[in-house]
C-alpha cells in the first residue's frame, strides 16, 4: 500500500475573512452549546441516574450503559459517511445539523419521562441511544464547515478555540445543573427529590441550553449555497460518489494514513476517559466526590489545552501538534502509572489533561487539511468512523490485561501501547502545506 499524497487538490476554501468575526464566534459558540450533552447526559449526571437508580444494580447498570453507548457507536460509524456523502451533494450543511440537534433537544426534554422504575429502563436507553446518534453524526456536519469559517491561515487556532469553548460549555452546564437542581436542600422550582425529579430536570435543562446556545451559528455563521440538486438524486450521486471514494481509498494514501493512525490514538484517548474514574478509585481508593472533582479538573485543563495550542496548531501544524500531544500523554501517562501517592495522580492526571485537548482539537484541523473540498463532509464521515471502528478495543485491552496480570496498572498500560502505535503511524505522514494569510 502506498502512503503517498492525495491525488487532489486538498486545499481549504477559506478566505482571508473566513466567516467573519461574528460568524466565527458564532461557530465556536456551537461546540459550546452541544457540549452539553456528552457532558451531563453521558457521562455525570444522567449515567449516573441511570446506573444507580433505574437499573437493578450499578454493575447491571454499568453494563446495559455500555452497551447502549456501543450501539450508537456502531449506527454513527455505519451511518456517518453515507450522511455525509449525501451532504457534499446537497451542498448546505445547516439543515443537517439542524435537525440532528433539534432530536438530542427534544430527548432532552423526553428524559423528564424516565420515572424512577423498573419499567423506564428500557425507555431510557432507547432515548440516550437516539440522541448519542444524533449528536456524534451532527458533530460531522459541524467540523465540516471548519475550512469556509476559519480564515486563511487560522484553521487550528479556530479549531482550538472551539475545543476550549466547548469543554468550558460542557462544565458550565454541569455546574448550573448541579447548583440548580443536584445539590441544593430545596431544587429550583421546589422538584420532589422522592421522585428524582431533581435529577429528571436536567435532561430538559440540557436540551435548552443546546437550543438557546446553537442558535446564533444559524442565524450568524454562513453555509455553503445548496447545489439544487433533487432529493433522490443527491441521495443517489452521494451513495455513489461513498462508493467510488471507498474504492479509491489506498490512492488517497495520506488521508488512509491519518485516518488509521488516529483510530489507534483515538482510541487510547476514549479508554482513558472510560476508565480514568475506575483506576482512580479501585488504584487510589478516591470517592466519587472526588472522581468527579478531579473529572471536572481534567476538563479545565484540556479546554485551557486546546485554547492554548490553537496557535501551535498554525505555527507548526496540526500533525506535529497531534505528535506533541500523544508523546507528552505517553510520558505523563507512564508516570501516572508509576507513583502511588493521590497528590501526584492529581497533578499529572490534570497535567494529561493540557494535553488531550489539543490531540482532538489538531485532528479535526488535519482531517480539515487533507480532505479534497468536494467531499470534505464525506471524508469527515470516515472521520467519525475512524473513531468508532475500533472503540472495543481499548476497553477490550484494558479489561483483559488487569484480569490477567491481576493489576490495574498493567491493564491501563496497554492505553500507552495505542498511543505509541498511533505516533508511530502518524510520523511519517506529509501534510498540506500550510497556507499563509
Amino acid at each position: 500500500m502506498s502512503f503517498a499524497a492525495p491525488p487532489e487538490s486538498s486545499a481549504p476554501e477559506a478566505t482571508p475573512e473566513g466567516a467573519g468575526r461574528r460568524g466565527i464566534a458564532a461557530w465556536c459558540l456551537y461546540d459550546w452549546a452541544n457540549s452539553a450533552f456528552p457532558t451531563v447526559i453521558v457521562t455525570f449526571v444522567f449515567a449516573a441516574y441511570f446506573t444507580n437508580v433505574i437499573a437493578e444494580t450499578p454493575e447491571i447498570g454499568t453494563g446495559q450503559w455500555g452497551l447502549a453507548m456501543g450501539l450508537s457507536g456502531l449506527v454513527i460509524a455505519l451511518l456517518s459517511p453515507v450522511l455525509g456523502a449525501i451532504a457534499d451533494q446537497n451542498g448546505r450543511r445547516k439543515p443537517w445539523i439542524a435537525v440532528l440537534a433539534l432530536i438530542c433537544v427534544a430527548v432532552g426534554a423526553l428524559l423528564w419521562t424516565v420515572e424512577p422504575v423498573a419499567g423506564a429502563l428500557v425507555w431510557a436507553l432507547v432515548l440516550v441511544t437516539a440522541a448519542n446518534v444524533a449528536f456524534e453524526i451532527g458533530t460531522v456536519f459541524y467540523n465540516a464547515m471548519l475550512p469556509e469559517v476559519a480564515p486563511r491561515g487560522k484553521m487550528g487556532r479556530i479549531s482550538g478555540w472551539a475545543w476550549g469553548a466547548g469543554y468550558a460549555g460542557g462544565l458550565a452546564c454541569l455546574a448550573a445543573c448541579l447548583l440548580l437542581f443536584v445539590q441544593p436542600e430545596v431544587p429550583l422550582f421546589g422538584l420532589d427529590k422522592e421522585t428524582y425529579e431533581h435529577v429528571r430536570a436536567t435532561g430538559p435543562f440540557v436540551g435548552l441550553w443546546f437550543l438557546v446556545f446553537a442558535l446564533p451559528m444559524f442565524l450568524f455563521t454562513p453555509d455553503r449555497p445548496a447545489s439544487g440538486k433533487p432529493a433522490g438524486e443527491a441521495v443517489r450521486s452521494g451513495l455513489e460518489t461513498l462508493w467510488e471514494t471507498l474504492k479509491k481509498l489506498p490512492r488517497y494514501g495520506t488521508i488512509l494514513r491519518f485516518l488509521i493512525a488516529r483510530m489507534f490514538y483515538t482510541d487510547g484517548l476514549n479508554t482513558l476517559f472510560a476508565f480514568g474514574g475506575i483506576y482512580a478509585a479501585g488504584t487510589f481508593g478516591m470517592s466519587f466526590d472526588e472522581i468527579l472533582i478531579f473529572g471536572i479538573l481534567l476538563n479545565v485543563t484540556a479546554g485551557f489545552g486546546a485554547v492554548g495550542f490553537a496557535w501551535i496548531d498554525d505555527w507548526l501544524g496540526p500533525k506535529r501538534t497531534v505528535l506533541i500531544s500523544v508523546c507528552f500523554l505517553i510520558l505523563l501517562g507512564t508516570a501516572i502509572l508509576l507513583v502511588e501517592s493521590k497528590l501526584w495522580f492529581y497533578l499529572l492526571g490534570c497535567a494529561m489533561g493540557i494535553f488531550i485537548g489539543p490531540a482532538q482539537s489538531a485532528s479535526r484541523t488535519l482531517m480539515a487539511r487533507l480532505a479534497p473540498a468536494e467531499i470534505r463532509t464525506e471524508m469527515f464521515g470516515l472521520y467519525a468512523l475512524s473513531g468508532k471502528a475500533t472503540a472495543w478495543m481499548g476497553p477490550f485491552l484494558v479489561g483483559s490485561v488487569t484480569v490477567w496480570a491481576d493489576s490495574q496498572r498493567w491493564g491501563m498500560a496497554t492505553i500507552l501501547v495505542l498511543f505509541v502505535i498511533g505516533a508511530v503511524l502518524l510520523l511519517p505522514l506529509r501534510e498540506p502545506r500550510q497556507t499563509s494569510d
